[in-house]
C-alpha cells in the first residue's frame, strides 16, 4: 500500500486518536500531522510490519506524550460562558459529555492513552499493551486507575459547592 492511499483511507482516524489523545482540534491535527510527516520517511519499513495501522497508532500516542512531557506551560481548560442548552435532554447530555472529556484530559498522558484506546478506538488489552510496549496486565491496571480517578473527580465535580467548602 502506497503512502498516500493509507492516508486517504485511515487518515481521519489517526486525527480522531491525536485529538482526543491532545484534548484540542488543533493540537490534535497538528500532532497527526506530525506523525505523518515522520511516518512519510520511513514508509517501506512501516509497510512491512505485521500491522502499519498498530504501528502508526503507537507513534500517535508516544508523540503526544512526548509533546505533553516538553510543553512548558500548561493549558488550562475553562468553561466558557454563554453556552445555552438546545434542548432539555440533549443539552444535559452534551454537558455530562463535555465534562467527562475534561476530566479524562486531566489524567496523566498513559492513563489518558488507554482510557482512549480502549473505550474510543476499542481495542483490546493486547492491542493496547503493543501500542504502549507493556503488558496486558499493565493495560488493565492504568484502566482500572483512570477510572478509580475519574470516578473521584466526577463525584467531587457533583457535590454541591457547600458540601466541599464545609461550614
Amino acid at each position: 500500500m502506497e503512502f498516500d492511499d493509507y492516508v486517504r483511507l485511515r487518515g481521519v482516524a489517526l486525527v480522531r486518536l491525536a485529538r482526543l489523545l491532545t484534548g484540542d482540534c488543533g493540537d490534535g491535527e497538528d500532532l497527526a500531522q506530525d506523525v505523518l510527516a515522520r511516518a512519510f520517511v520511513r514508509w517501506d519499513k512501516i509497510v512491512s510490519t505485521d500491522s502499519p495501522e498498530a504501528y502508526l497508532r503507537q507513534m500517535v500516542v508516544n508523540a503526544s506524550i512526548s509533546r505533553w512531557r516538553r510543553r512548558g506551560t500548561r493549558e488550562v481548560p475553562m468553561a466558557t460562558a454563554g453556552h445555552e442548552a438546545v434542548g432539555g435532554d440533549f443539552g444535559a447530555e452534551v454537558a455530562q459529555r463535555d465534562a467527562l472529556w475534561r476530566l479524562v484530559r486531566s489524567l496523566p498522558p498513559r492513563q489518558r492513552a488507554v482510557v482512549v484506546l480502549r473505550f474510543y478506538e476499542d481495542l483490546d488489552d493486547a492491542s493496547i499493551a503493543a501500542i504502549l510496549h507493556c503488558s496486558a496486565v499493565t493495560v488493565r491496571t492504568q484502566v482500572m486507575r483512570a477510572l478509580a480517578t475519574l470516578r473521584t473527580r466526577m463525584d467531587t465535580a457533583a457535590e454541591p459547592a457547600s458540601v466541599r467548602s464545609g461550614p
